[in-house]
């Protein structure tokens, strides 16, 4: 047996180890969790965190926004109580290398989720938006040396290099003209890579193609809205509009990087989107005519299923412009190419309107007349009767054809008058949506009354080119939109989903537009609008229960640093948005004003427009 003294140094050395253990391990814990904080707001920086800050109001790891007013509110501010003693002293900035971050096109978090999609359908170009738990709560810092952008018309032909720093497609694609970097500035002369002569040239040819008087592609107003699909920098579009053709140019965010967002600093409507999986965000019958240019899309695929997404969008009688190798080479594998696309469209009872050198034009017939003449069990088969073709909200893409109603059967076509007297004419598919001429036609007369109330409003602040790209949020039947037609400007016209049946109108009218749900990112690039409208948008937004921070971070990211947003709201919620201008940097000016009542307003309501400043990342 040892004696004690013993005993009590052996049990001393085993508490000391313990002891020591015990450090090593606090101080590897301690060391992993800095490791982890490290490279968690690496990959997220300012993910939204809230409570528990420190005294000063200020968070040191996230520099998450912080509301002083209650230490022991966690909650945040809501405008549906009493906001007047909140002020949100301040957001963070973003880390400079998320400058053109699109939270719902962002590769890397598909990376990080280790979503599983199929590359071939081009799944990794559709939307995938981040979790809540992801979500950026910062604001996106303009590149540095950012300038305002150049107005319109000149914004059609030059751009600043320093705005969108990317000069690949220059080199890549300088033999056919799509862009030049010319000093400070990128120019692009309108080429295309068929059309390498410039893009008026070749729309003047295809107006001759279909011997439209005076090489005039609008045919005196018939066709008025088109659609670009794998668009590249949007010359197309740009010189359609010289034709009073409005065109959406759509481009995913692929290898051609950052064409879309060329395109939208140049001042031509335009949004990221691709022929995927799923029916583009535009109800059927939409456009009078649809284009590709060598736009590398396998229109074969899945038994023509993109072809039949173009059919569905595309109205009674409209155009697909192709100009590809397949219209025109001999060699044989484009023959044979050739051969099954014709073969396919004259099962969709296209007929070849005219074809020539590299160009081939078909048309969609008038109506239901072919579809009942085709063999019993041919392929591509039509839609089910319980299909809604106006459903374009992620609803995946149907290999089936969609037939006409009994009413447009009839007609013939969709009765629509020319442009520019579609634009105020109650257009066939009101009654659709329950809404009768003499609504629609008030609707008309409150909008164009508010928009002028607008301008008054912002009149010592604005000049003739302050805007071109403009963003109604929340459309209704496009009144704002058609208000500004005297305008040089051009307007995406948002329809929230649960407004769906509404875009169909807008597109009768001529106008642009698009579906969306406000809980979640925009499909665009940072600073590329110049002013967004929301009426009464945050209180839906409010009875949804998404929140309204995210929303007023996603007005900011789209939104161009001297840019304005005009806020048509309730009180409450006037109140409440006011109370991050500062934070936000949108306090370069804002104006507020208590407008006429009239037929579309709902209670006590406010004008609140405001302006961004141009900052910088270390403001």
């Amino acid at each position: 047996m040892k004696p004690p003294q013993q005993q009590r140094g052996n049990v001393e050395g085993v508490l000391l180890s313990r002891k020591l253990f015990s450090s090593l391990l606090i101080a590897l814990i301690v060391s992993l969790g800095v490791v982890c904080l490290y490279y968690g707001t690496s990959f997220a920086p300012g993910l939204r965190r809230r409570g528990h800050h420190p005294a000063d109001g200020s968070d040191p790891v996230f520099r998450g926004f912080i509301a002083a007013a209650s230490d022991e509110d966690d909650d945040p501010p809501s405008f549906s109580g009493d906001a007047a003693d909140l002020v949100v002293k301040s957001f963070p900035v973003c880390d400079m290398r998320f400058s053109e971050l699109i939270p719902c096109l962002d590769r890397n978090l598909i990376y990080q989720l280790k979503l599983k999609l199929n590359l071939s359908l081009m799944e990794h170009y559709e939307r995938h938006c981040p979790p809540p738990s992801r979500r950026y709560n910062c604001l996106i810092p303009p590149p540095i040396g950012y300038k305002t952008a150049i107005g319109w018309p000149a914004s059609r032909d030059e751009v600043w290099k320093v705005n969108v720093p990317h000069t690949h497609l220059a080199g890549e694609k300088s033999d056919q003209r799509w862009m030049v970097v010319n000093g400070d500035k990128i120019n692009f002369p309108g080429g295309g890579t068929h059309f390498h002569f410039g893009a008026g040239r070749y729309i003047a040819h295809i107006a001759q193609m279909l011997k439209f008087p005076n090489d005039n592609l609008s045919d005196g107003g018939n066709i008025r809205t088109a659609l670009d699909v794998g668009c590249g920098v949007a010359s197309f579009g740009a010189y359609l509009l010289s034709h009073n053709i409005i065109a959406m140019s759509l481009a995913p965010n692929d290898v051609h990087e950052n064409q879309i967002q060329f395109a939208l600093e140049r001042g031509i409507p335009s949004m990221l989107g691709v022929l995927g999986t799923k029916r583009l965000p535009y109800p059927s019958r939409s456009f009078e005519l649809a284009h590709c240019s060598r736009c590398r899309i396998d229109w074969l695929q899945r038994d023509g299923i993109l072809l039949l997404e173009l059919d569905r969008v595309l109205r009674p009688g409209g155009y697909f412009v192709y100009s590809s190798p397949e219209a025109y080479a001999t060699d044989e594998k484009n023959r044979r190419i050739w051969r099954a696309m014709s073969d396919l469209v004259q099962r969709m009872c296209w007929r070849i309107a005219s074809k020539k050198n590299q160009t081939v034009i078909w048309a969609k017939p008038l109506t239901n007349g072919c579809y009942s003449r085709r063999d019993p069990g041919t392929i591509p088969p039509l839609c089910s009767s319980d299909n809604d073709p106006d459903a374009a909200w992620h609803v995946p893409m149907k290999p089936c054809i969609t037939p006409y109603s009994k009413k447009v059967n009839r007609a013939k076509g969709s009765e629509l008058v020319p442009w520019p007297q579609r634009l105020t004419t109650p257009p066939p598919r009101l009654e659709e949506l329950g809404i009768s001429s003499e609504n629609f036609i008030e609707d008309n007369e409150i909008w164009h009354w508010r928009v002028m109330q607008y301008w008054k409003q912002m009149n010592s602040q604005i000049a003739k080119d302050s805007f071109r790209n403009v963003m109604d949020m929340r459309a209704n039947l496009g009144g704002f939109a058609a208000s500004l037609a005297n305008k040089d400007v051009w307007v995406m016209n948002v329809v929230p989903v649960n407004e769906s049946s509404k875009l169909k109108v807008i597109y009768d009218r001529g106008l642009l537009g698009t579906l969306h749900d406000w809980c979640e990112s925009f499909s665009t690039y940072p600073r590329t609008y110049d002013l967004l409208h929301a009426w009464l948008l945050f209180s839906e937004i409010e009875k949804q229960g998404c929140n309204l921070e995210d929303l007023l971070i996603e007005m900011d990211r789209m939104l161009r640093p001297s840019g304005f947003i005009i806020i048509r709201d309730k009180v409450p919620v006037i109140n409440y948005v006011r109370m991050f201008l500062t934070s936000l940097k949108w306090d370069l000016w804002s104006s507020e004003v208590e407008p006429k009542v009239d037929a579309l307003s709902s209670g006590e309501e406010r004008v609140l427009i405001v302006r961004k400043k141009l900052w910088k990342e270390g403001d």
